[in-house]
Parts: structure tokens; C-alpha cells; sequence
């Protein structure tokens, strides 16, 4: 047993070179553990997938899905084990109150649609019966003869944001994942509000998940359909960056956990018909695969 030393709060052990050393590694070790308990969502890839009982929350881990224990928008881990992705059903990432979309983001695409760069984001909205989960249809309307697809990134807030700063706008977000902005451009040419054009059942397929953790100023993102490259860029081209958008949106509505925001498409849109599959990829996050079918 080590000596006592005296004090005037009474005896202490005198305690050696070596046991100060084991005690020093343990406290370590101790304050490691606390400060990994208490860090919130590093490095996942949030998912929602169809259990027996609904909707849940799960996260990837190896190839596999687990349920997602706690809040996918606060601490949360991994739980128990689903089964392998290829085995799971899944959802659209997140249940957003707002899908708030830009248009002409990229200057190759203004230029495309022969339109002029904008001085401020172009925001609207498409409805909530837009979204579409990973692997579901894209629904041709039956009145409309010409829908194109639209690679773009898509930003997934994390808590409540309202006239923040651009400083501090990824501070509010998530993650990102994959999204295709699809438009049926007969009427999108005849409307000033793009309701139609861009706000068909199906029009928003968006997934198949959400990365946590990446930086999103320079991700390759490409459109293929039937497997030949139609979209090739990189989100580095982008007239007003992610912080931007989610600074100026802010000032306009505020921003709630779970609402999404597409960033905009590059150049390269073009028409899709029935018996189609388009695949929108980006670099980072992952791939999401979507066919196309008439609408009856």
C-alpha cells in the first residue's frame, strides 16, 4: 500500500511514478468515451425504411441497415440490426414540411434554357405529394408530353433556422443527399408559378439517404439514363452556394427539422419516356434509382 502523507484535510496516499501513469491513461480513456457519447450523428447515413409496424428510422452500417436509436435530428445511434440494404424497403430520407427548390443555379443551365444567370436565388416550392421514395415510379402526367429529369443536391436542415447567417448556415444542416427535380416543361413554359410544371405526383424523388458528414462545395453529381451519362458537374459550380441558399431562405420562411432544400440542376436536362430508369449520383452520398411509367 503507498504512504500516507499529511495535510491539513487530513492523509493522502503518496502514490508512485507508475500508478500516476494507469490512473492518467484511465481519465483518458474515461473523458474519450464522454465526449464520443455526447457527439451527435457522426459520420451516418440517416435512412427511413418500411418496417412491419410503418415508417422508422434507420441508419447504414456496412452494407447494412440498423434501426436508428433516439433522434435522428439530435444524439442518435445505431440500434439493432434490419438486414441487408438490398433487403430493405426504403422511404424518402426525411418527411419534409417544406421542399424549397432553386432555379437556374448553375450558369451552364441558365444558358441552356437560354435564360439569364439570376442576381438572387430563384426559390419555389414543390407540394409534399411530389415526393417519391427511392425506386418508386416516376409518373408521366397524362397531361403533359414532355418531362425532363434534374440531377441535383439536396440539403436536409437539422434544426430550427431562421435569418441566420452565412457564417453560420451549415451549423443548421443535417446532411445532403440526392435529389431529381423533375419537370414537365410543356408547362412549365406556360405557367409564371410552375405549379404544374414542376409539382406532378412523383415529381420529387429524393434519397436514398442522408449523409451526415460532407463537405458539399465540390461533389461530382451526374444524371444517367438506361445507364448513358446525360449530367456531369460539380456542385463547385454552383451561382449561389449551400450556406448562401440556406442563409437566404431563412429570411424568407423559417426552417424546420427535416425540411429540404434542392440546390438546382446543371446543364444536360433532356425528356424521359416510359420504360426509362433514371439514376442521379452523387458523389459522397450514393445513388438514387428511380423508374419511369405512364401515369393511368
Amino acid at each position: 500500500m503507498a504512504p500516507l502523507v499529511k495535510s491539513k484535510r487530513g492523509q493522502f496516499p503518496v502514490l508512485n511514478y507508475q500508478t500516476r501513469i494507469r490512473m492518467a491513461a484511465r481519465a483518458q480513456n474515461w473523458l474519450a468515451f464522454f465526449m464520443n457519447s455526447w457527439e451527435v450523428n457522426p459520420e451516418m447515413r440517416i435512412l427511413r425504411y418500411r418496417a412491419a409496424d410503418g415508417p422508422a428510422w434507420g441508419t447504414l452500417v456496412d452494407g447494412s441497415v440498423h434501426a436508428l436509436d433516439g433522434d435522428p435530428y439530435g444524439d442518435c445511434t445505431a440500434g439493432r440490426p434490419v438486414g441487408p440494404l438490398e433487403a430493405v424497403d426504403l422511404l424518402a430520407p426525411c418527411e419534409p414540411r417544406k421542399v424549397i427548390c432553386v432555379g437556374l443555379n448553375y450558369a451552364a443551365h441558365a444558358a441552356e434554357t437560354g435564360m439569364a444567370a439570376p442576381e438572387f436565388p430563384m426559390f419555389f416550392l414543390k407540394p409534399h405529394t411530389a415526393i417519391a421514395n427511392p425506386g418508386d415510379p416516376i409518373l408521366l402526367p397524362t397531361i403533359s408530353d414532355h418531362v425532363e429529369h434534374e440531377c441535383e443536391l439536396v440539403v436536409v436542415i437539422g434544426r430550427r433556422a431562421r435569418n441566420v447567417s452565412e457564417s453560420e448556415a451549415l451549423d443548421y444542416v443535417l446532411g445532403y443527399t440526392c435529389g431529381n427535380d423533375v419537370s414537365a416543361r410543356d408547362w412549365q413554359g406556360r405557367e409564371s408559378q410552375w405549379f404544374r410544371g414542376k409539382g406532378f405526383d412523383s415529381f420529387f424523388p429524393f434519397g436514398p439517404w442522408i449523409e451526415t458528414d460532407l463537405d458539399p462545395f465540390d461533389l461530382a453529381i451526374a444524371t444517367r439514363v438506361n445507364g448513358e451519362v446525360r449530367q456531369s458537374a460539380s456542385t463547385s459550380d454552383l451561382i449561389f452556394d449551400v450556406p448562401y441558399l440556406v442563409a437566404d431562405a431563412s429570411r424568407t420562411a423559417t426552417l424546420l427539422p427535416g425540411d429540404v432544400i434542392a440546390t438546382g440542376t446543371p446543364a444536360g436536362v433532356a425528356p424521359i419516356v416510359a420504360g426509362d430508369v433514371v439514376d442521379i449520383e452523387i458523389g459522397g452520398v450514393g445513388v438514387l434509382s428511380n423508374p419511369v411509367r405512364n401515369d393511368r
